[in-house]
């Protein structure tokens, strides 16, 4: 029987599902796959937790009370020590610094299968150096999560490219949060900052909602969409529309924001009362190849097309090809979620493992 050992590092909404939906289909994929999965490390920022073979449903209880201090190199020493073959790291966090961790898990030993997209928007000379490791020491990184969440966005513009199709734009609605923002306001008779409101208090966004509506995690899903397709581009080439004013950015409290947060409405009710019957607002990320112009911007969609009928926090992609012509392949569903995205993390493992000996 094949077996992978797992080391997850965070245990947020995202990390914690992951060990449950492994633990859930463990039987199954020993039974049918002839596949063990093990998870004999667990950590977050400060603390983790090992055993011997894998955690149990109990590993929550386990973890707050048998937990410790560590640094990584107690991480690789104790995987060393017990002579784990197939190592998975899987990066669950949000953290900017624990990529600075990836070489030296590559080079001890470890895939990795990352929801963080950090690693992919960084510089290019740090997304490159990256990848010279992975080659260098034979393994493998997968990050389908990165963009779209459990939808196979990556997987279907890689292999379109390798294939030699000539892409020639890809759009998409790629934020969850936002998607079910617009979609609420284009249809209801409601203030933006009233919509703003209600998708906050269903945590649909981030704690400081700022971070969505400033576009920058688009830039960011959009830049990691170029660079498959070996456009050299960075975060600072992206032209984002920020929907944040300047004297309510970040440089300013989120108290303020929230105080003055229905100074947004101005703007944004023009824009509806200028949409056409047929018309709805949403935000977009476009790509063109063939200029290397990356945009994040507010658009106008026909209530009738792939982007105008989306619902709830749904997202959509487009992929334009030569093959495809004017009509793209349209890729769509639930775009956001720990759920979603859990699941998206357990099938880069799957995937991973079909191809280690």
């Amino acid at each position: 029987m094949k077996k992978i050992n797992i080391v997850l590092f965070g245990t947020g909404n995202v990390g914690s599902t992951v060990i449950n939906q492994v633990l859930a289909a463990r039987e199954k994929l020993q039974q049918e796959e002839n596949l063990e999965l093990n998870i004999p490390v667990i950590a977050n920022s400060t603390t983790a937790f090992f055993v011997k073979q894998t955690v149990n449903r109990s590993w929550e209880t386990n973890f707050s009370a048998s937990g410790f201090p560590y640094k990584i190199s107690d991480v690789i020493d104790y995987v060393t020590q017990q002579g784990y073959e197939n190592l998975v790291a899987i990066d669950a966090t949000a953290s900017e610094s624990f990529v600075d961790h990836y070489k030296l898990l590559i080079e001890q030993g470890f895939h990795v299968v990352a929801a963080n997209k950090v690693a992919n928007t960084l510089s290019s000379e740090f997304y490159e150096d990256l990848r010279k490791s992975l080659r260098k020491n034979g393994k493998f990184f997968y990050y389908e999560t990165n963009v779209g969440a459990g939808l196979p966005i990556i997987q279907t513009l890689h292999g379109l490219y390798q294939a030699g199709e000539e892409i020639t734009r890809v759009r998409g609605v790629f934020s969850g949060s936002l998607s079910y923002i617009f979609n609420t306001f284009s249809e209801e008779s409601k203030s933006f900052s009233e919509v703003l409101t209600e998708a906050e208090k269903k945590g649909l966004t981030e704690p400081d909602p700022r971070v969505d509506l400033s576009g920058k995690d688009v830039g960011r899903k959009l830049l990691i969409l170029a660079r498959e397709l070996k456009l050299k581009k960075e975060l600072s080439e992206i032209n984002i529309q920020d929907l944040v004013p300047k004297h309510l950015n970040g440089k300013s409290s989120l108290k303020n924001f929230q105080l003055k947060k229905h100074e947004l409405d101005g703007d944004l009710e023009k824009l509806k009362a200028d949409l056409e019957e047929d018309e709805v607002i949403r935000h977009v990320g476009e790509l063109e190849i063939a200029t290397g112009n990356l945009e994040v911007k507010l658009v106008k969609e026909k209530r009738t097309s792939a982007f105008g009928s989306l619902k709830n926090a749904d997202s959509s992609f487009e992929i334009y090809t030569e093959s495809y012509g004017e009509q793209p392949l349209v890729i769509q569903g639930a775009g956001a979620g720990a759920a979603v995205t859990a699941r998206g993390v357990v099938a880069d493992i799957l995937r991973l493992s079909e191809r280690l000996n």
